[in-house]
Parts: C-alpha cells; structure tokens; sequence
C-alpha cells in the first residue's frame, strides 16, 4: 500500500494538468528505508511527448547524486497518461528498475466516467505489474 498526504498527491495531480498534452514525469524521495515519500522533485519529460516520458539522463543522474547525498531514495515514480486509463503500458513497465519504488499513474484523460483524474499505484518488479492501495493522509 502507498500511503501518500494529500498535499503530494496534489502537487502530482497539478504537475500532470500543467504539463498536458505532454506527460508529466517525475519522483517524491524519501528517507532512504522509510517508503514515506516526502520531497516533491517534478522533472522535464525529455522527450516532451503526450504518449511517452523520458528523465532527462542528466538531471536523473543530477537527482541521484542529490537523493544519495540526503540518505534518501525515489519512493515514488510518477508520470501521466494523457489519453489512456493510468495503467502501466509495455514500455512503462520495460523502463520500471527500481524494485522497491511505487509507480504512481495519474491519468488525464477521463477513460472511465469516474471524472477528469485517475490517481492508481502500482510496483513493478521484473516485469510483473501489481495495483495496489492508496492511502491519502494529511499527514504522517
């Protein structure tokens, strides 16, 4: 289960609205152990498309350094789909290498009539894709 504060949630929600058409791609880092996503890190889809996303090589590298430096780790990968449900695609899951990360879709599109956003968590190991809860807090 995810457990996410609202706040975060609408940081996310609010970087996929501002970035549509294109998806919107980025990470919440943590204490390194903690799965408590805490810092809000939206990064550039290099490859400023509304069917896939891209971390910028450098900037990743740039943020891994950053995330090494605090003791922390990405606890949640985000990014939007712009025209489909938020579901991991093949290449969503082909890109998915870090085990212990909730990979967090929200949707922008509305595919379901159940309104203009969908907000889903998944894990994604070795190709293997699992929903699971999400639980908004106000806080921890």
């Amino acid at each position: 289960m995810l457990t996410i504060t609202q706040a975060l949630v609408d940081q996310i929600v609010a970087h996929a609205r501002k970035d549509h058409p294109d998806e919107a791609c980025g990470v919440v880092a943590g204490p390194a152990g903690s799965d408590c996503p805490e810092r809000f890190i939206p990064m550039l889809n290099a490859a400023m498309s509304p069917t896939f996303y891209e971390f910028d090589s450098g900037d990743l590298l740039k943020l891994y350094r950053e995330m090494d430096d605090r003791d922390e780790e990405p606890v949640v990968i985000y990014h939007s789909h712009t025209a489909t449900e938020a579901y991991p695609s093949r290449t969503d899951i082909s890109y998915a290498n870090e085990p212990g990360a909730h990979y967090v879709l929200v949707s922008t599109a509305d595919t379901d009539g159940a309104g203009e956003f969908q907000f889903r968590s998944f894990r994604i190991v070795e190709g293997e894709v699992t929903e699971e809860e999400v639980q908004v807090v106000e806080a921890y």
